[in-house]
């Protein structure tokens, strides 16, 4: 006996249909769009953030040489790089949870460095010295761009996560 061959493995097309599904078959809901590009402008938003994390870590690291290590700058730069990472998992497997936790913790630890960042600098205590304090001026724009690109990332953040999420049926 023999057996039936499937057109789907020889032409590409499933069987039992003569094509005049295409159109139907080629539209594709907005939220899906909307979802994959809200992947890729998050997938932008959060390597700025690896990169201003690690610019904190460096003005940390350079300005407290002879004094004790800031541990609350630290820390939370530490927590802001260990969201980053449960904001990428969430991101790549499209999880909703992972990124509300993420979107949480990576707020939290941002606005801790900045205030840390911002109540240490003597350049706010005396902003006449600005031309002989360029690493506290550095630090203290990196703390601004770090919150306007946690602002950014907040609203692609919840904007993903709407169009993650299922429509509310209406009852």
């Amino acid at each position: 006996m023999q057996q039936r061959r499937s057109s789907s493995s020889t032409y590409g097309r499933p069987s039992g249909t003569d094509g005049s599904d295409f159109s139907y078959r080629m539209v594709v809901d907005s939220r899906y769009t909307r979802v994959a590009k809200g992947k890729s402008r998050l997938s932008v938003l959060i390597v700025a953030q690896v990169l201003i994390l690690f610019l904190g870590i460096f003005y940390i690291l350079s300005t407290q040489k002879d004094e004790m290590i800031n541990k609350c700058a630290l820390l939370s730069t530490a927590a802001g790089q260990i969201s980053l990472i449960v904001g990428e998992l969430g991101r790549r497997r499209s999880r909703v949870n992972f990124l509300k936790s993420y979107m949480a913790v990576s707020s939290a630890a941002v606005i801790v460095t900045s205030a840390c960042a911002i109540k240490d600098n003597p350049l706010l205590k005396d902003p006449g010295t600005w031309q002989t304090m360029k690493l506290e001026l550095f630090g203290l724009s990196g703390a601004v761009l770090g919150v306007l690109i946690q602002i950014l990332t907040i609203s692609t953040t919840s904007a993903l996560i709407t169009n993650m999420s299922p429509p509310k049926r209406a009852s």
